[in-house]
């Protein structure tokens, strides 16, 4: 049962976008037009060119910000602030998503490979602020994006997260190997149902999953 496999958990960490709220929100349509002016501006490229790049890096590299640092130096600082500076007019409160966080039993956390001040703005849009123990950043992580393992690690040690003890919430499944690796249970959210060892359950309907959980 669904139910037992999550009875050892007392530490629960989550993704924010596409996860935390539904991705027919698009507000991602808006971060990576912003993303892609930024790179257009910071390194003097036209659209297309710069589009291609930005896509080109969150491939590669698990976020675009981690292509523009490690091949171009860029400063994150102003990257997170222009990139997050987006409309959140789509975003609806949740009362039965944070009624099902909440009864959670043990230690809860959001982390995003997007900035804690954007996660914390999101979080109050969708009703769901003061439902977290805590909220990290990349910034948190030095930086460094999910997919890495020493992402992820970062965290989990600032927070005093114990791995063998939590379970992950993430619309990309590519964010959810390491966490499989480190002994996490993995729930992939999302529309579209993936398979893979990394994912140990599927839901398109995270507040109806989260209500059959231990509480």
């Amino acid at each position: 049962m669904t139910k037992d496999a999550f009875s050892h958990v007392r530490f629960w960490v989550f993704d924010l976008d596409n996860t935390l709220y539904p991705p027919s929100a698009r507000l991602f349509d808006q971060i990576e037009v912003r993303m892609t002016d930024f790179v257009m501006q910071s390194l003097g490229l036209p659209r297309q060119k710069a589009s291609r790049l930005r896509h080109h890096y969150w491939r590669k590299y698990g976020t675009t910000l981690t292509g523009l640092m490690r091949e171009h130096d860029v400063d994150p600082a102003p990257y997170l602030t222009h990139v997050h500076e987006i409309s959140l007019e789509h975003l609806d409160p949740d009362p039965a998503l944070a009624e099902s966080i909440s009864a959670l039993p043990g230690r809860r956390i959001v982390y995003t490979n997007g900035s804690a001040p954007y996660a914390e703005r999101v979080l109050e849009a969708r009703g769901l602020a003061g439902v977290f123990d805590a909220v990290y950043g990349v910034e948190h992580a030095g930086f460094h994006p999910k997919p890495e393992r020493r992402a992820f690690e970062t965290v989990f040690a600032t927070d005093g997260t114990d791995p063998g003890r939590a379970a992950m919430f993430e619309d990309d499944s590519r964010n959810l190997k390491a966490p499989h690796d480190m002994g996490m249970r993995c729930v992939h959210v999302s529309p579209t149902a993936e398979s893979g060892a990394h994912i140990h359950h599927h839901t398109d309907d995270l507040a109806a999953f989260l209500k059959d959980l231990p509480g």
